[in-house]
């Protein structure tokens, strides 16, 4: 009797354990199917949402562009000589020019919007403009933002002051003065970046900030150095007292992220019109008046090819 009652409490010690045992294998079983179906259904909203986002980007492509005869092309209005309006009302300049020759080349109709520095981004993203060439200065920051094409053009950061209070250093600066930049600009970004004691006054259009310079409510303007060494050579009684701060860049055409038969068309017409020497052709059409022939090497690029 006592081996039957000792036999059976093993026998039922053995069942619970067995028990016991699948329950745990079962619950383990569970739980990772649970996480499974968790990260499959994750990746499947993380896939949807891919595919939203580039549902929404808002751009036209190639073909759609020729289809409607005409390309929408960001320039600027108020930067002479690179893009601005003339006394005729026609947009002119070196962007212009080029711009000119991509809608000629593509078969449509060019239709200028003009543009300021600060919205550049914004007007591709939301499908105001196909193109931006209003002297769009490659960054990788901006990058992340929009796409850009090969460079036609060398940059760098300058600095613009008075003949009485040349200013040749950002070293040692006067709390009590400022310095004018565009908002949106290389030049903003910079100085906030690697000078932030110095005051800046910020203005959206140049044509704002060169009567505020000109006014003398900052002692310098600071921009891309073809733009002051532009305005120092316009007008009487100004120094460009530091030609080069920073790195050196390069301008580019940009179109909006993911507008790859655009991007891939402009970057061919790049290549294309430097083999007949396009933008050396642009610049004497329209920056020689104002830099002369020193700075013609320096500045193009052709073929998006930088040295």
């Amino acid at each position: 009797m006592k081996n039957l009652k000792k036999f059976l409490t093993l026998g039922l010690t053995a069942a619970l354990t067995l028990a016991l045992t699948a329950c745990g294998q079962s619950a383990a079983t569970s739980s990772a199917e649970g996480s499974q179906a968790a990260a499959s259904s994750q990746a499947s909203e993380a896939a949807e949402a891919s595919a939203a986002e580039d549902t929404n980007a808002i751009y036209r492509t190639l073909d759609e562009i020729k289809e409607s005869g005409t390309i929408n092309i960001g320039v600027f209005s108020d930067k002479n000589p690179f893009g601005y309006v003339d006394e005729n009302g026609e947009y002119q300049g070196y962007d212009v020019y080029f711009a000119n020759r991509l809608a000629k080349n593509l078969g449509v109709e060019a239709n200028f919007v003009s543009t300021e520095a600060a919205n550049r981004i914004e007007y591709l993203q939301t499908g105001k403009v196909d193109v931006i060439l209003a002297n769009f200065t490659v960054t990788e920051e901006r990058a992340q933002e929009v796409d850009f094409a090969l460079p036609y053009m060398n940059v760098a950061l300058g600095v613009v002051s008075r003949n009485d209070k040349v200013i040749d250093s950002l070293d040692n600066w006067n709390p009590d003065d400022s310095i004018i930049v565009i908002s949106g600009t290389t030049a903003e970004t910079y100085l906030t970046s690697n000078y932030p004691d110095i005051p800046l006054q910020k203005f959206d259009s140049y044509a704002t900030a060169k009567e505020a310079f000109q006014n003398g409510t900052s002692v310098a303007w600071a921009n891309d150095n073809t733009e002051v060494i532009a305005f120092s050579l316009q007008n009487e009684g100004y120094t460009v007292g530091i030609p080069s701060l920073g790195s050196a860049d390069t301008i580019a055409p940009a179109v909006s992220k993911g507008n790859t038969t655009l991007l891939d068309w402009i970057n061919e017409e790049i290549k294309t019109l430097g083999q007949e020497n396009f933008f050396h052709a642009d610049y004497e059409a329209t920056l020689l008046d104002t830099y002369g022939s020193e700075y013609e090497d320096s500045l193009v690029v052709e073929g998006g090819e930088t040295k």
